[in-house]
């Protein structure tokens, strides 16, 4: 028998010798995988100079889909070139202005952020309030006169304010026609929030981000050429803008295309007079076309004036884009897009359809709440908010029968009882229930109210109407947590990016989780939402 032996060169060195070689093999493999890292450190795209966040004002996500063979400006690169998200949802109830532009950047819920609405009853001050307005009345407008808004109201923080946190951040600003939709996506460190001020016809700001009550000198300039009057007297699709100005023209105004372009306008001039995305940190600007909105609550989503505003928007998305990638370099812009809510039908046109549908009368349902608690405990003034004829929810005074010890669980109960036996309700919710954490069995729509509920803002009962059944005597509206109010667009353009339409359910709330990650900062303080990191490069 012949016994072979397979040695190794190793094996035929001296031990020393052999150490050497070991040595110099690891030596050899260390440099290889520094080489290696080195090279993928190349090829990483470098990190944006600007974030530009956009969110078009009641925007539907089959708007991208229904009205996609015009579009050949903005809309159309983002659909082309950006992660693509065909399954975003909002995930709280009400789906509103304020809500959504909070939730866009800091990823929180309502019942984590504190904006429940547009506005609501505040229990400690006794009156309404809206999402921006101030805690005192010392912050006044700057640019006009009046009391001015501020983010005091919202109780977390946003990508903006993490970057400023982190040393990274430069400038945040945000522009918008609506204050609320101009303020909160940029944080409470944003350097500028500006809005138009329709009293007056300029875009204002507030002493709380200009102590000093003085505008930057680009926008005084602006205003003083008075670009709102502008368009006094033009036809848009045979709707006229009024011959006379005043508030009555720039509210109007807001009602056209015309607001979206004064938007566009205060956009490119923020751009060009901070010389965002110049600098050596990273800029955010935060745009919100408003004018979507109203057009769409007039006239509702499938009228030919909320096709044309689509078509508009999607041509000042494109040059809002040329203009920060000129300013900041190609390559260097990071850009999001939504929408705050999406919109229902107009009940009169889903009937048409042969499609469920209708309005409620809010006023005839509330008196009737109100009549079964005068029957079950007595004749007492039990609202605290007893003018609110917009909103299906109910406020209660804290001693509605004085003397008399009533368990709040059981007035929540006798008032909710009553709403839910009139017809076209689909759930009802009490503050007792959102507590303690027996409200339903925990579906879509039940998750969706439990985020929107803060205990501190939130009313005592909250009413959801059935699907696109709405509290509102004319036009249409949104607020539900059904999907033609939740569904909205969500796409990514940059370096980045990994391009593509994704279809996974996600949430807007992943949005703010995704920016810190990308830009290499602090999660938003409030976010519940995940890192979209299917999409990133």
């Amino acid at each position: 028998m012949q016994l072979r032996v397979s040695l190794s060169p190793e094996t035929c060195l001296s031990p020393a010798a052999a150490r050497l070689v070991a040595m110099r093999r690891g030596i050899l493999a260390l440099t290889l995988l520094a080489a290696s890292g080195w090279l993928a450190a190349q090829t990483q795209p470098p990190p944006p100079k600007l974030v530009v966040a956009i969110v078009i004002d009641q925007f539907r996500y089959d708007y991208l889909t229904r009205f996609r063979s015009e579009y050949t400006s903005g809309l159309k690169r983002l659909l082309e070139q950006g992660a693509v998200f065909t399954n975003a949802n909002y995930e709280h109830v009400p789906t509103v202005t304020a809500v959504g532009h909070s939730t866009f950047l800091s990823g929180a819920t309502p019942a984590m952020s504190g904006i429940i609405g547009n506005e609501w009853w505040d229990r400690e001050s006794k009156k309404h309030v809206t999402s921006v307005t101030p805690l005192d009345d010392s912050v006044r407008l700057v640019g006009a006169a009046g009391v001015g808004s501020s983010p005091e109201r919202m109780l977390q923080s946003t990508v903006a304010d993490e970057l400023k946190r982190s040393g990274k951040g430069g400038k945040a600003i945000g522009v918008s026609i609506k204050d609320r939709s101009a303020i909160l996506p940029a944080g409470r460190s944003a350097d500028a929030a500006y809005w138009l001020d329709s009293a007056s016809g300029n875009f204002v700001s507030s002493t709380y981000y200009f102590p000093l009550a003085e505008l930057p000198a680009w926008l005084t300039e602006w205003n003083r050429s008075r670009p709102a009057d502008s368009f006094k007297g033009r036809d848009w699709m045979g709707h006229k803008a009024p011959d006379k100005i005043g508030p009555g023209y720039y509210n109007e105004l807001a009602s056209t295309p015309w607001g979206n372009e004064l938007i566009q306008g205060l956009a490119l001039h923020a751009l060009s007079g901070e010389k965002l995305g110049a600098g050596a940190n990273i800029d955010l600007l935060t745009v919100s076309y408003s004018s979507n909105d109203y057009v769409g609550h007039r006239y509702g989503p499938d009228a030919p004036e909320v096709r044309d505003m689509a078509v508009r928007v999607d041509k000042l998305i494109g040059a809002l884009l040329a203009a920060a990638e000129a300013q900041a370099g190609a390559g260097r812009v990071l850009v999001v897009l939504t929408a705050d809510h999406g919109v229902a039908p107009v009940p009169e046109e889903n009937i048409k359809r042969k499609m469920p549908g209708g309005r409620l009368d809010w006023t005839r349902m509330r008196a009737a709440a109100i009549d079964a608690l005068n029957k079950k405990f007595g004749a007492a003034n039990w609202l605290e908010d007893p003018m609110n004829a917009f909103e299906p929810v109910l406020y209660f005074r804290a001693d509605p029968l004085p003397g008399k010890s009533i368990d709040r669980a059981d007035l929540e109960r006798v008032a909710a009882d009553s709403l839910r036996s009139q017809p076209h309700v689909f759930r009802v919710y009490t503050r007792t229930q959102l507590l303690t954490g027996s409200a339903g069995g925990g579906d879509r729509v039940d998750v969706r109210v439990r985020n929107g509920f803060n205990a501190a803002r939130s009313p005592d009962v909250i009413l959801i109407a059935d699907p696109y059944w709405i509290v509102s005597a004319g036009g249409t509206t949104h607020s539900a947590p059904f999907e033609y109010d939740a569904h909205v667009p969500l796409i990514f353009l940059g370096p980045q990016v990994r391009a593509g339409r994704y279809h996974r359910n996600v949430a807007i709330n992943d949005v703010a989780p995704t920016l810190a990650t990308m830009l290499d900062v602090e999660t938003p303080s409030g976010s519940v939402g995940r890192v979209l990191d299917e999409m990133l490069r």
